[in-house]
C-alpha cells in the first residue's frame, strides 16, 4: 500500500516523516479532511486569532500530492473604526 504523508504548516512546519499507508490518494484524502477537523475542532482559538494553515499530503516521494488550505478573512466591515458620537444600530 502506498504511504501519504500529511504536513501542517501554521505558522510552523509540523513534517509527517513516518506517514501512513492508504488505498489510495482518495482514502489519503478523506483522511486529511478528518484531520482539518480535529485542527478546527481542537485549535479553533489558533485559526481565530487570523493564522492561516494548510494541510498538504504528500507520496513517498514527496511529491504534493493536493493541499488544503484555510483561511480566515475579515471583510473590510470588520477593520472600521467607530464614528465618534454615533450611536450603534
Amino acid at each position: 500500500m502506498p504511504r501519504f504523508h500529511f504536513h501542517v504548516h501554521d505558522g510552523y512546519s509540523a513534517l509527517d516523516v513516518e506517514g501512513t499507508e492508504f488505498a489510495d490518494w482518495q482514502a489519503a484524502r478523506l483522511e486529511a479532511i478528518r484531520l482539518a477537523g480535529d485542527i478546527l475542532k481542537h485549535d479553533a482559538h489558533r485559526i481565530a486569532l487570523g493564522e492561516d494553515w494548510r494541510i498538504e499530503v504528500t507520496d513517498g516521494a514527496g511529491l504534493i500530492l493536493f493541499q488544503m488550505t484555510f483561511l480566515v478573512i475579515e471583510s473590510p466591515a470588520m477593520r472600521r473604526e467607530p464614528v465618534r458620537g454615533a450611536q450603534p444600530s
